[in-house]
């Protein structure tokens, strides 16, 4: 990048720094998704909305690409600056700028990391209920645009469920309020569409948002089973008996040994997969509903079952599964976690084709989840120092999404479309709908400068090219591309 923009982009930020020496750029070459990389030309660390508002204005001038990033721990390389962009970086912008108790909201900064307005409100008795896995690291600015969900999904529902308002800098320097303080506004819900857009709108630089009571109490269960069948046909009874738990999480056995080895938790190294239930609401028939729970769980085999018996117990257990992706790591040098959707009903034949699909490209995957809406997390292990490894990695990954579709999914739950599964919308998608998510996008970003070449394949439909970089295209894109075409023939 030529000096003299430096030079501006310092004069808008300073005194926080401008990075663009090439050492400094391999810091934000990916976010949490590693297989694929692109250096940015600099990245400059904001405050203010003014500032975001100056840095767009100067990238518009000089037609360069831009992208917001928090905290860097997306999951679909949406925080990559494709093209030598420049990363607007956000991780200053984290205050809490509001605290209404008696509307229940608040009014923060998307760099604000989500678990810290938890614990900021918890002495008065309110929390902030999307608990992405990664929460303790994660901003809300990226869980806005990705619209992130986590273990509490089943029964609080998604970031767009919990943002009232935004405030936002379009592409073109614009300011623009979305939405509210109110449950409900008058007019399109612009709000609930520039939730998860994946920063292609525009950049969000304040966030309103429901803050919930605190439940009065919580049961925290844990089943062990043999088997993944037989612990996912579990969590079909326990939703068919009209039980809906705060969380219903799955572990296979590759995971749970990663995890006892890091935290020593006491889960049985031999079960083939288990369960963590969670209760919260009122006390009153909670203790009903666990012995439901334990009752339904034994008609499917389950092999034992353990009860919390106090907060530190409770707590132990949730740690296991929040830092079991980082637990995974100890096993392999590298993984790849994947983010698609299927039926919940369809949990048992999805985890048999997982299995198939780890014996075909002979790569060891574990299975961390949210078993109660079928978001499936499958950790591919591998070393990206072996070249056919990573090669593998990719087919297994375009497998494991094309399965999800075909199993009546989709691609994500709440890691985004981003770079990475961009090549796959068609197996979702037609061409006309592609076109209209295009001109929508066109809408808001018509020179494509704000975080190009994510989400959408370009020119519509991508009849060929992979998910990856290769030049070639793997069985799993052909195969779909095929289906795809033929089913175009097929309604002609």
């Amino acid at each position: 990048m030529e000096q003299h923009i430096l030079h501006a982009l310092a004069a808008i930020v300073a005194p926080m720094p401008v990075l663009s020496a090439p050492e400094e750029m391999l810091v934000y070459e990916c976010d949490g998704h590693t297989l694929d990389k692109a250096q940015p030309s600099a990245v400059v660390f904001v405050t203010t909305t003014e500032q975001v508002v100056a840095v767009v204005q100067l990238a518009n001038h000089y037609s360069i690409p831009f992208v917001a990033r928090g905290a860097g721990t997306g999951l679909s390389g949406g925080a990559l600056a494709l093209d030598g962009g420049i990363i607007i970086e956000m991780c200053h912008m984290n205050k809490i700028l509001a605290l209404d108790y008696v509307n229940q909201r608040a009014v923060v900064q998307p760099g604000l990391v989500n678990l810290h307005l938890s614990l900021a409100t918890a002495e008065a008795g309110y929390y902030y209920a999307p608990d992405p896995s990664s929460q303790g690291s994660c901003t809300i600015g990226g869980n806005v645009a990705e619209n992130s969900g986590g273990p509490h999904t089943l029964k609080y529902g998604v970031t767009t469920n919990h943002v009232l308002g935004l405030e936002v800098v379009l592409p073109d320097a614009t300011v623009v309020h979305l939405g509210g303080a109110t449950l409900d506004t008058p007019g399109y819900d612009l709000t609930g569409l520039f939730v998860g857009s994946e920063g292609t709108f525009g950049i969000v630089t304040q966030v309103t948002v429901r803050l919930l009571r605190k439940p009065e109490a919580w049961k925290t269960v844990l089943a062990f089973f043999a088997s993944v069948e037989d612990a996912s046909n579990a969590v079909s009874g326990i939703i068919g008996a009209g039980i809906i738990p705060g969380a219903l999480e799955m572990m296979d056995n590759l995971a749970i040994q990663a995890v006892e080895a890091a935290i020593q938790a006491g889960l049985p190294l031999d079960a083939g997969a288990l369960l963590l239930i969670e209760l919260d609401g009122i006390a009153d028939g909670m203790e009903a509903d666990a012995a439901r729970i334990a009752d339904i769980c034994q008609q499917h085999g389950c092999q034992g079952v353990r009860i919390a018996q106090d907060e530190a117990e409770r707590a132990l257990l949730w740690k296991g599964r929040k830092e079991a992706f980082g637990a995974v790591g100890s096993l392999s040098p590298n993984y790849y976690t994947h983010d698609g959707v299927i039926p919940r009903t369809r949990l048992p034949e999805a985890l048999q084709r997982l299995q198939q699909i780890s014996q075909t490209y002979n790569l060891r995957i574990a299975n961390v989840f949210h078993a109660g809406d079928g978001n499936l997390h499958p950790l591919v292990l591998y070393d990206e120092r072996d070249a056919d490894q990573v090669h593998r990695v990719h087919q297994a990954g375009e497998a494991i999404l094309r399965m999800c579709v075909e199993l009546g999914g989709v691609l994500s739950g709440e890691h985004g479309i981003g770079l990475e599964k961009k090549n796959c919308m068609p197996w979702l998608f037609s061409d006309d709908d592609l076109a209209l998510m295009q001109r929508l996008r066109h809408v808001f970003n018509p020179r494509q400068l704000c975080n190009p070449g994510k989400v959408l394949p370009l020119g519509g439909r991508c009849r060929c090219g992979a998910v990856t970089a290769d030049a070639g295209v793997t069985p799993a894109v052909h195969d779909a591309v095929a289906a795809a075409l033929e089913g175009a023939h097929a309604h002609a």
